[in-house]
């Protein structure tokens, strides 16, 4: 019996498929934090099954207005997978067991209720720009990496 929940998948929007089934992360593209994230990803991600957008991006925009997040105050990691959607440490956990290898142990943060688990991913969430720091612009992707972000 799984524990994991998750949202109601809602229907996917022309642009959340881009002819491409890759799983897609919508991140913080001004935060430290985020794109320490990102760039963790990019460099652990060998099968490339994750795509980027910035939250500040059109289409990251489009996509947190689509699972009921605010694109003005998104307090959420958002990864959009096989038509369904997950949100904070739910999709962090999907995102290192989609990794692969020794990442997959963190399945057993599943095993915490999310009364414990999510709590302290949105304090960490409401004040990253003060702990982590906060960039001027978005991250520019390397000519190689460029086809996996979405703007």
């Amino acid at each position: 019996m799984s524990t994991e929940t998750r949202e109601p998948a809602l229907p996917a929007s022309p642009r959340d498929s881009a002819a491409d089934d890759r799983s897609i992360i919508v991140f913080d593209g001004v935060c430290a934090l985020c794109n320490g994230w990102v760039r963790f990803l990019l460099r652990h991600d060998r099968q490339q099954r994750y795509r980027f957008a910035a939250m500040q991006g059109g289409q990251g925009r489009a996509l947190l207005s689509a699972h009921g997040l605010d694109p003005d105050d998104p307090m959420s990691f958002l990864l959009i997978e096989g038509g369904q959607a997950w949100t904070d440490t739910d999709a962090i956990a999907r995102v290192l067991v989609g990794l692969g290898g020794v990442w997959r142990l963190a399945a057993i943060l599943r095993w915490l209720p999310r009364a414990l688990r999510d709590p302290l991913y949105r304090l960490i969430a409401r004040n990253r720009y003060r702990l982590f720091g906060r960039y001027q612009h978005c991250l520019l992707p390397t000519p190689e990496q460029r086809a996996r972000f979405l703007d």
